[in-house]
């Protein structure tokens, strides 16, 4: 339905709905329809009524208060410390202007359950702001403070574009005959740079804008982006949205260039996953300042970025364009990454894009869902998916990773474990606490440099996301592993000069898990000369990065340092510890076709190296009976 219809359907039905109740503006913000009352309370009270409504348009309905009825923020915060139960303990109170919503943090909401709907009803009702009682985080982030305060700041932008948005996902269909295709931009017969586009004949969706993590480290960062010039991207304001399947920056590191060269469209990912782009975007941004290299954008594109991001919940189904719905499924590869599932016109077609998954329940998170409605065409990762790429448990993972810090407590020397600040370094963390407490490996130091303290701070704001065991470890704050007096934040420069210095025994987690750029490489040009020392990898290493160099055998590196290069002799001991990687091995990807309820017609295969994704492409043809392919960049495959 266009827009003008969906209002015109809203304002007949809510006289019939909801007889007598007045309300100041009824609108859409993206897909939703968005009603503001001076007593939007009273539509509250009876859920059904809201879900027959939302039934009679097919959209979903989001009850906001109206800004002129809500209570002063500070008047608000006294009343609401007095209507709590007495021994309830509020860290933080939060006033969200854009959602209306006020955000009260709680050390124990299992001690109120028993009055949360009355305690809820009663702010509503005197405040007229929308409580939203959460769990205070047991580590504070200042990224989700960050996005909160701006997001604020930025309420009324919002709220413009997300009224535009609507009426662009409105707009009524092209006639003519149906289709349905996608263009290679990045990740094909490689790994890095991911992106797609989708096109159908009303509608182009980009999936992923990332970069070459092997060009990060070079004169010109722009070499390393996708094929944005193809032409099917062009005019860029034809473009209906971009989904992002995950914040690792091969997926997501151009997504502010798009704003520089003047994208104002919507982004659509997960909350965390929103939450951890920011921080890895800056990052990447301040490194390449202080380092001295070439960024192909500027902080204000991440600003206009984030201020177009539209967050969407697991298994949420929204319109993003006349004839395309995409629903977000657990991808099981780091905080908030998706598998997304697109619904092309009324059963035209569907599509599936793995991102980057893990079909294996790990330390952090569940495996990826493959409880998924139709699919005729899947795209999956083969970032490990060769003839030989089989990953060991993450039992024995754990197992190598203990025995080589028992080896190295022995030697006194020092581990260096190059990690990425997402994910990886979590899942680290999690097997060094628990060997620690089970008396399996000495306690030594294990300090966490870069982004890994901040990027742990956000996955604890979000217990919901993670496996069900870590998340009872951290809404018990006694038992959180990641609060484990072994780890050590590295805070300021002069702590890292000192662990420098350190004699040993010690550990360090350290960005950036490819090696390139990032406080790791300060540890690994001071240590690498000395046989006592560790070089541990426990992620992938891609094509032209430093790090798949010294894993190859390099014995001498020139390394990039503010003073310029200089030239790094390596002694330590260089080894991997296979079994973190949060991609699934060649065994998982098969096991989860096989367990997808509808077997697609055709698989195409992306994200891995030129003679894998071949390789694999053949071997799911064989194995499954049906068409399978590697495309190449800069192809389009005719879906439909």
């Amino acid at each position: 339905m266009k827009y003008e219809e969906v209002i015109a359907i809203t304002k007949e039905n809510l006289e019939t709905i909801f007889p007598g109740l007045g309300y100041t503006s009824l609108d859409m913000e993206g897909a939703n329809v968005v009603l503001y009352s001076k007593e939007s309370y009273k539509f509250l009270e009876d859920p059904e009524k809201i879900k027959k409504l939302a039934q009679s348009i097919r959209k979903r309905i989001i009850i906001r208060p109206d800004s002129s009825s809500l209570m002063d923020e500070k008047e608000a915060e006294e009343k609401i410390r007095k209507i709590m139960p007495e021994g309830v303990s509020i860290s933080d109170i939060f006033f969200d202007h854009e959602s209306g919503e006020v955000l009260i943090e709680v050390d124990d909401p299992e001690r109120i359950q028993a009055y949360d709907s009355q305690i809820i009803a009663t702010i509503r009702k005197d405040v007229k702001w929308a409580p939203r009682i959460i769990r205070t985080p047991p580590i504070r982030s200042a990224t989700i403070r960050m996005v909160r305060e701006f997001l604020k700041a930025e309420s009324d932008e919002r709220r413009k574009f997300l009224r535009n948005l609507a009426k662009r996902i409105s707009r009524d269909p092209l006639p003519g005959e149906n289709f349905a295709r996608l263009t290679c931009l990045g990740a094909w017969r490689e790994v890095g740079r991911a992106s797609s586009l989708l096109m159908t004949k009303s509608s182009k969706i980009m999936i992923d804008c990332g970069l070459d993590p092997a060009a990060v480290d070079t004169d010109d960062p722009a070499s390393g982006a996708p094929y944005l010039s193809a032409p099917e991207l062009w005019p860029l304001n034809s473009v209906d949205g971009v989904v992002l399947t995950h914040s690792h920056m091969d997926h997501s590191g151009f997504l502010p260039y798009l704003f520089s060269i003047g994208y104002d469209g919507p982004v659509y990912m997960t909350a965390p996953a929103r939450d951890l782009l920011l921080l890895l975007l800056m990052d990447y941004v301040k490194l390449g300042m202080s380092e001295n290299r070439k960024v192909p954008y500027k902080m204000e594109d991440v600003r206009s970025l984030i201020r177009h991001t539209v967050t969407l919940n697991y298994n949420e189904t929204t319109d993003i364009s006349p004839d395309v719905r995409v629903t977000l499924r657990n991808a099981g590869h780091i905080l908030g990454s998706s598998v997304v599932h697109f619904h092309i016109g009324e059963g035209f077609h569907n599509l599936l894009m793995s991102g980057d998954i893990k079909y294996m329940n790990s330390w952090l998170f569940n495996a990826a869902d493959s409880r998924l409605p139709r699919v005729e065409t899947f795209v999956t990762e083969s970032t490990y998916g060769g003839r030989n790429d089989f990953q060991p448990s993450r039992q024995e993972a754990g197992e190598r990773l203990g025995q080589i810090i028992r080896l190295a407590a022995e030697r006194k020397g020092k581990v260096l474990i190059p990690v990425f600040a997402v994910g990886r370094s979590q899942e680290v963390m999690l097997v060094l606490e628990e060997k620690y407490r089970l008396g399996e490996i000495p306690k030594i130091p294990v300090y966490l440099d870069g982004m890994i303290y901040e990027a742990t701070s956000i996955h604890t704001a979000y217990p919901e996301y993670l496996n069900s065991n870590l998340r009872d470890l951290i809404t018990r704050k006694k038992e959180n592993p990641f609060l484990s007096d072994i780890f050590v934040r590295v805070d300021a420069p002069e702590t890292r000069e000192n662990i420098v210095s350190d004699v040993g025994p010690l550990v360090v987690l350290a960005t950036s898990g490819m090696m390139n750029g990032g406080p790791v490489i300060e540890y690994f040009s001071n240590w690498a000369d000395d046989e006592r020392n560790f070089l541990l990898f426990v992620g992938y290493q891609a094509e032209g990065t430093l790090g798949r160099r010294i894993l190859s055998g390099a014995k001498q590196i020139n390394v990039r340092k503010n003073d310029g290069l200089k030239e790094v002799k390596i002694g330590m001991t260089v080894d991997t510890v296979d079994g973190f990687s949060g991609h699934s091995d060649r065994r998982q990807l098969m096991k989860y076709i096989e367990a997808l309820e509808f077997k697609p017609k055709r698989i195409l295969v992306n994200h891995g190296d030129a003679s894998k994704a071949t390789e694999f492409a053949r071997a799911l043809s064989l194995k499954f009976g049906v068409e399978s392919y590697a495309p190449y960049n800069l192809e389009t495959v005719r879906l439909r």
